[in-house]
């Protein structure tokens, strides 16, 4: 009897000769069978060696671009390994900006790094190579859907765009939540592509674009279950990190704060006379021209990606990937997204936009050989087809290593231009500064500053007045005695304030200095405020100096790529150059 009713359920007996049809549910329907995509020519090692090189060479040679990260990254990481460094007022308990859990990650690598050198600049390079690593490896990730997703070449597209644009250079190893931010999004984008992975939409949950397809599919399907699943499953991996983060916290302030709300607050519902705001404000169109700096004609390709595959829908039948280009749009429409968000804000900066390079990068890829592919077609009818082969080789060709050569001379460019900050402080490093107590003064270079890691065990950077008007960052406290471990994390610092209002009490008296850093430029004149100390030879002697291009008086090209300084370059477009100095006092023994 149970054999006859499991004959009825499958739709047939075997003594009737018909074949049985197997039930279908949604799942059977949603995924079917597949075969497994074909391996990229390229190894997936030697991709990410490739990108581990790049990232190794701005681990070594990128200068710091903003001073933030310096300020409140760089220096409370300082602090919890080596005792002491400067504190910004987002990390008084007063106000709790800034999460500890971030810096902790990045101290245990540091400590880590100590079995290798026990130097401190050695520690702060191997901080560095590990970003590049970390960075190396979501890059890596990515390449491989991408070439799974839609194809290889567009795969090999973007990992040229990433290994070879200034950007990247940067942000790849980046001591910013921004470049943390564009670790995820490569990998939250790598997860959404992988469909043969199972339940991964929780690791890219945060990728609002791209939540609208998924959920369409899942209504087409029937199988709305799995959605939901898939969107829990994200939002109770949040929670556990919020729980860490806010847990992590509360051990460092010594009270119970949420930071990602206090972030949130400040920046958003804090008024007029608070807020980002009052850091400063650039025009709607400061990252265009930024991304075009850092991007060239990757950042144009990626601008128009949206047009050029509205063309390919209307115009032509067929498709150049293994996507539609309306599935397409999905994984292109982050960047816009993106862009127009934070273009639509008055405060500005170029570390903004690192979380939307990968995504600039996969439309500028899928441009690119969309176009190609038109361009490469062979049709008589066409207007393409018209055109010889040879000429469209040469103009593509030419067209590409134009764009490569920008890239390289940019980055080149900025290396040679800016690198002073990281070269001037190596001879304290030598063993007769190692246990000098003295105070390294800065001045009107004070952002330049590349970290207390530059820095001997018994020195610290101190504040000389200068030009400067707003809220220089304070110490650590260094109290041991009473106050349990790391107190400078609790223990209420003086003069900090919200509103970026100058404290007088975070600058010492210039008498007090045993080293002092100052920069000279031959066509700038001196201030009150701003003395050219380096001239001041009768109190001052060099220690080192290194150039430090003069933006001023150098032309816009000279300023964004390297131009060598050969005497075939005509004067008005060589660069000028100042020095970037490390002074030492005459008259006082160190």
């Amino acid at each position: 009897m149970a054999s006859g009713q499991q004959q009825s359920q499958d739709g047939a007996s075997k003594e009737s000769g018909v074949p049985s049809i197997p039930r279908m549910d949604s799942k059977t329907i949603r995924k079917p069978k597949q075969k497994s995509p074909p391996e990229p020519p390229i190894p997936t090692i030697t991709v990410f060696y490739a990108f581990l090189l790049v990232n190794t060479l701005a681990a070594a040679f990128a200068p710091v671009q903003d001073c933030d990260e310096i300020f409140n990254y760089w220096e409370p990481t300082h602090y919890l390994n080596r005792g002491f460094g400067l504190q910004t007022w987002e990390y008084s308990p007063e106000y709790t900006i800034r999460s500890w859990l971030y810096i902790v990650i990045h101290a245990i690598i540091g400590k880590l790094g100590t079995v290798f050198s026990s130097r401190t600049m050695a520690e702060f390079y191997f901080i560095r190579l590990a970003l590049g690593a970390t960075c190396a490896a979501c890059e890596t990730r990515l390449f491989s859907a991408i070439c799974k997703t839609f194809n290889f070449r567009i795969g090999i597209m973007f990992g040229v765009v990433m290994a070879t644009s200034p950007g990247m250079f940067h942000a790849s190893v980046a001591y910013l939540p921004s470049s943390f931010s564009m670790y995820t999004t490569m990998l939250g984008m790598a997860a959404f592509m992988d469909w043969r992975g199972g339940l991964k939409t929780g690791m890219g949950a945060l990728i609002i674009p791209l939540l609208a397809e998924d959920f369409a599919l899942s209504l087409m399907t029937g199988d709305i279950s799995e959605i939901v699943y898939r969107y829990l499953d994200g939002v109770i991996r949040s929670l556990l990190v919020l729980g860490l983060q806010v847990a992590v916290d509360a051990f460092f302030y010594h009270k119970v704060t949420v930071v990602p709300w206090n972030i949130v607050s400040y920046n958003v519902f804090s008024g007029a006379s608070r807020g980002p705001d009052i850091f400063g404000t650039e025009s709607w169109d400061f990252y265009i021209r930024n991304l075009c700096l850092n991007f060239n004609l990757w950042f144009l390709l990626a601008l128009f990606v949206g047009p050029i595959l509205c063309l390919q829908f209307f115009l032509s039948a067929r498709s150049t990937t293994k996507q539609s280009p309306i599935r397409s749009m999905v994984f292109v429409a982050p960047f816009y997204l993106w862009l127009a968000v934070f273009s639509a804000q008055a405060h500005k900066e170029e570390r903004f936009m690192y979380p939307a390079y990968p995504f600039l990068a996969l439309s500028a890829a899928i441009a690119l050989h969309t176009t190609l592919a038109n361009i490469g077609s062979s049709d008589p009818a066409g207007l393409m087809g018209q055109i010889p082969a040879k000429l469209k080789l040469y103009v593509v060709s030419l067209t590409v290593i134009l764009a490569l050569d920008i890239s390289v001379a940019r980055t080149i460019g900025i290396i040679t231009a800016y690198r002073a900050p990281l070269q001037i402080y190596a001879l304290l490093q030598e063993d007769q500064f190692s246990h000098i107590e003295a105070n390294v003064c800065l001045g009107k270079d004070w952002y330049r500053f590349p970290s207390s890691y530059f820095l001997p065990e018994g020195m610290r950077a101190k504040f000389i007045k200068s030009a400067f008007d707003g809220l220089l960052p304070g110490q650590f406290t260094e109290a041991k005695m009473g106050f349990g471990i790391f107190p400078g994390t609790w223990l209420i610092p003086p003069g900090m304030n919200d509103q970026n209002i100058e404290d007088l009490g975070k600058h010492v008296d210039i008498k007090h200095c045993s080293f002092l850093v100052d920069s000279h430029f031959p066509n700038r004149a001196p201030a009150a405020l701003e003395p050219d100390y380096i001239a001041d030879t009768d109190t001052w002697e060099e220690m080192q100096c290194s150039p430090f291009l003069d933006s001023s008086q150098t032309n816009f090209f000279g300023r964004v790529l390297w131009i060598p300084d050969l005497e075939v370059i005509p004067t008005r477009y060589r660069r000028k150059w100042g020095r970037h100095c490390l002074l030492k006092r005459r008259n006082k023994t160190v």
